[in-house]
């Protein structure tokens, strides 16, 4: 049965902004669905959202039930000894968990999303990844929720790219298929700690990941670093002593902090910044 509730949405997202808005938690396609019937936001970890101090109009649309449970049971039909095709994963279902059980199980291909504090519909939408590895990379096939119906898709069906799907706006990921490597819970596990270990350095506050996408594959960090810009403060959010990448939310920050102070970095450094943020307004 579909639960509504009113939240404010700072208390779902990592960088603890935005306001009061009405959630929609759904279990199944059927009400997922029917939740998508008048005007939808779907919401995952909300690790890389900026939301209004106002909340949205729109009603948030979070999976659980049907829609955040796994199997990686091997499908035998499209497995071989290289390669583990899984069954259904939720879009709900939290992406540390899930990387935790496929390294548990031996199996490769998701060592470079260790630490992304995601769903895996989330990771799909954004195509959430780090230099060793992204989520589309691991994906064998998609199930979509769109126009009122679920279909399944494989994944050159579209344009993704980096930190893009290239899913239809609107379109809300309900459960994916993954294709994993056969290896051991041991190499897996040295993989997750290379990647992690390269991530060091990354703060450990409220945050919602990295503010900008590196423009011509410079990094954004460095730009921001070398501007003189870490520390630099509107109200109560600050950019990262640790990266300068990051903004982060010193306690009681507003999406309008945030937002001016996103602004002064991009004037300050001069050439185009792409938000990596997604923003609710």
């Amino acid at each position: 049965m579909i639960k509504v509730s009113h939240l404010p949405l700072a208390k779902l997202t990592t960088l603890g902004v935005g306001g009061e808005s009405e959630v929609w938690t759904v279990h199944d396609q059927t009400e997922l669905l029917e939740a998508m019937q008048a005007p939808y936001r779907p919401l995952g970890g909300g690790s890389n959202l900026v939301v209004s101090d106002a909340g949205v109009k729109e009603r948030v649309i979070l999976l659980k039930g049907s829609l955040s449970e796994i199997d990686l049971e091997a499908d035998p039909a499209l497995s071989s000894e290289k390669m583990h095709v899984t069954g259904w994963v939720g879009a709900g279902k939290a992406l540390p968990a899930l990387v935790r059980q496929v390294q548990k199980l031996g199996l490769s291909g998701l060592e470079g999303l260790v630490g992304i504090p995601a769903t895996v519909g989330g990771a799909v939408w954004m195509n959430a990844g780090t230099r060793y590895g992204e989520m589309w990379d691991a994906l064998y096939c998609l199930e979509i929720a769109y126009q009122g119906k679920i279909t399944v898709h494989h994944p050159s069906d579209f344009p993704y790219q980096y930190r893009s799907s290239g899913l239809p706006q609107g379109a809300v990921v309900s459960r994916v298929r993954l294709k994993l490597t056969p290896s051991t819970p041991e190499d897996v596990q040295a993989k997750m700690d290379f990647a992690d270990n390269a991530r060091k350095g990354q703060p450990k506050a409220r945050t919602a990941g990295c503010a900008f996408k590196n423009p011509n594959g410079v990094s954004a960090g460095k730009l921001i670093d070398e501007a003189g810009l870490k520390g630099l403060r509107v109200g109560n959010a600050m950019i990262s002593h640790e990266h300068g990448n990051f903004v982060i939310n010193l306690g009681g920050a507003t999406a309008a902090d945030v937002m001016e102070l996103l602004r002064i970095v991009r004037e300050k450094i001069g050439i185009p910044l792409e938000m990596e943020y997604e923003v609710w307004e």
